[in-house]
C-alpha cells in the first residue's frame, strides 16, 4: 500500500461497507532514532529509581506521618468527609507505593484499611480501634522493615486485621446483600472467567 502524503481520510467503498482509513498523524509526533543512538528509555528510568532508591525510605516515613495525622485528626474531629478522605487517601497511597519504595509487605495491611474505609456505609460507624490497629501495623512494619522475620509478622498481621475487617464489613453490609458479593467474590482473570 502506497504511503499517503496529505491529511484527508482515504475511503475505500465495498458492496456492503465502506473503510475509512484516517491520515497518520502520529508520526509527526514521534521522532526517529538513528542507527547511532543507544538510548533505552526503559534502562533510563530503571537508572533513575536507582538513584532515588536512597529517597525511598524516608518518603515512606513521610507517607506514615502522613496517615499518623490522618488519624489524630479523625480522633480530635471524628469521621467528617475531610478527616474520611485524608485516611483513606493516605492509606491508599502507602498501599500503591508499598512496592515501589521496597516496602511490599506493608500494602496488604494498608489495602486492608482502605476496605475498611471505602466500603463502611456510613463513616461514622467506622469504629476505631480496627482503625487504629491498622495505622498501628502499618507504622511497626515500616518502622522493624530490617528485620529479617518481617515478612512473617506483616503476613500474620495482614491476615488477622483482615479478618476483623472482613467480620465488620459482613455485619455493616448485611442489608445489601448484592453489595457484599461484590466486594467478597474474587476478581476475574483479565479477560473473563473463562481465561
Amino acid at each position: 500500500m502506497a504511503t499517503r502524503r496529505d491529511d484527508t481520510p482515504s475511503v475505500a467503498t465495498y458492496a456492503d461497507h465502506e473503510v475509512i482509513t484516517p491520515p497518520h498523524e502520529l508520526r509527526k509526533a514521534v521522532s526517529q532514532a538513528t542507527a547511532y543512538d543507544h538510548d533505552d528509555p526503559i534502562a533510563r528510568a530503571e537508572a533513575a529509581l536507582v538513584g532515588l532508591s536512597t529517597e525511598f525510605s524516608s518518603w515512606m516515613q513521610s507517607e506514615c506521618e502522613r496517615l499518623e495525622a490522618a488519624r489524630q485528626n479523625i480522633k480530635r474531629l471524628g469521621f467528617t468527609e475531610k478527616t474520611h478522605d485524608a485516611l483513606f487517601r493516605a492509606a491508599h497511597d502507602i498501599k500503591g507505593e508499598a512496592a515501589t519504595f521496597g516496602f511490599p509487605e506493608v500494602a496488604g495491611v494498608a489495602e486492608s484499611l482502605c476496605r475498611l474505609i471505602e466500603h463502611t456505609p456510613q463513616s461514622a460507624r467506622i469504629p476505631i480501634k480496627p482503625g487504629d490497629q491498622h495505622v498501628d501495623a502499618v507504622r511497626a512494619i515500616i518502622r522493624e522493615h530490617a528485620r529479617s522475620d518481617v515478612g512473617d509478622v506483616a503476613g500474620a498481621l495482614t491476615k488477622r486485621l483482615r479478618e476483623v475487617t472482613d467480620d465488620f464489613l459482613k455485619r455493616e453490609n448485611s442489608f445489601r446483600p448484592d453489595y457484599l458479593e461484590n466486594i467478597f467474590s474474587p476478581p476475574l482473570a483479565p479477560g473473563g472467567a473463562g481465561t
